[in-house]
């Protein structure tokens, strides 16, 4: 099942998207500009192969839902999001504010 929800920070609204699979939930919170994601986000790809499109992706691993991937720390970002000030570590919520 996928299910999609708005999710307001601050004055503005992001998009929360979740896809239930077997034995796994993929967990997005995303904005015109980018995106974070859970452990299934593949960092290394969209550096390497995907560079030339410059995504802005952050991923967090250990998290189960929307409001868990807000709140954890970034496990990785892609090099386009670290020129925006985006850094592993950072809260996901603080990535989502950048990236508006």
């Amino acid at each position: 099942m996928i299910n999609a929800k708005p999710i307001q920070i601050g004055d503005r609204t992001v998009m929360g998207i979740t896809v239930e699979l077997p034995k796994t939930t993929l967990v997005i919170v995303t904005t015109d500009k980018g995106y974070i994601m859970c452990g299934a986000l593949d960092v290394a790809l969209l550096n390497e192969r995907l560079r030339a499109r410059n995504i802005i992706a952050g991923r967090a691993t250990g998290v189960r839902t929307l409001e868990d991937l807000l709140e954890a720390p970034l496990e990785s970002v892609t090099h386009t999001a670290e020129e925006m000030g985006i850094v592993p570590g950072m809260k996901g919520s603080d990535a989502i504010v950048r990236m508006l």
